[in-house]
């Protein structure tokens, strides 16, 4: 399930951000997010989601972002791929 569920959003000429809310990083990824024009969208069962995403980038730390099929580390390299225009933003 998670694997269908993750292989749906992880899509070329996209970009997805994958969270837990009690996570300060995460918190602040996606405030960054939110001023820039994203949808939100539902998680799913998170512990299963995150097992299938450390599988796919070798961390279990999150979060996880995505620009279509490329692995973004987390809210440092999401920020400075903003600046320089390599965020997808569409």
């Amino acid at each position: 399930m998670a694997r269908a569920f993750l292989n749906s959003k992880i899509q070329p000429g996209k970009t997805v951000m994958f969270i837990k809310p009690t996570c300060a990083y995460c918190r602040r990824t996606q405030e960054f997010l939110s001023q820039l024009p994203f949808k939100q969208g539902p998680m799913g069962n998170i512990n299963k989601i995150q097992d299938y995403l450390q599988q796919l980038t070798g961390a279990r730390t999150v979060p996880w972002v995505f620009t279509g099929k490329e692995y973004i580390s987390g809210c440092t390299d999401l920020v400075n791929m903003h600046e320089t225009g390599e965020l997808l933003t569409d």
